[in-house]
């Protein structure tokens, strides 16, 4: 998975994270992305700065570590918007129910498409799933009449749990 930094056309700047930057660039097309904040799908690919790692013949240049205190550390963080407490606590529903839903649903990975169909056409029990697809894939199955709909928030694979 990658993620990227990304931008709507009103400025606000957010994460997704993509299978490649052909899944982001499909998804992006068929309108599958759109801004949390204000649902626009003029979204872009923000500038960021690409996380390498270190030479294993170089020693580390880690800062020293700053002394645990019971004072709050404050800052800013650039370029993002701050959100309202009813917008994180709305966000933290929203995860919540996302969390509680995934409970009753079957991961299919890679094999969702396949699955929703056969689901749909009745030659598998019906169900819920969750699994990967392209955003081309996914439109093909609205365009067949199968309920389908982009998570809002990422899911980590069941293999790759620790």
């Amino acid at each position: 998975m990658i993620a990227f930094d990304l931008k709507c056309g009103s400025g606000h700047s957010f994460e997704g994270w993509f299978a490649s930057s052909q899944d982001f660039d499909a998804q992006r097309s068929g309108g599958l992305i759109v801004c949390p904040l204000c649902n626009t799908a003029n979204v872009e690919k923000a500038l960021s700065v690409p996380n390498v790692g270190r030479k294993s013949n170089q020693g580390s240049t880690l800062p020293a570590e700053r002394p645990v205190t019971a004072e709050p550390v404050t800052g800013e963080v650039m370029n993002a918007p701050a959100l309202s407490p009813a917008m994180v606590e709305m966000m933290q529903k929203l995860a919540v129910a996302q969390s509680e839903m995934l409970k009753e649903s079957q991961w299919v990975g890679r094999d969702f498409a396949d699955t929703a169909r056969a689901i749909h056409y009745g030659e598998e029990n019906e169900r819920l799933i969750h699994g990967e697809t392209s955003a081309d894939e996914a439109a093909a199955l609205a365009d067949e009449g199968i309920a389908v709909a982009p998570l809002p928030f990422p899911v980590v694979p069941p293999s790759a749990k620790n």
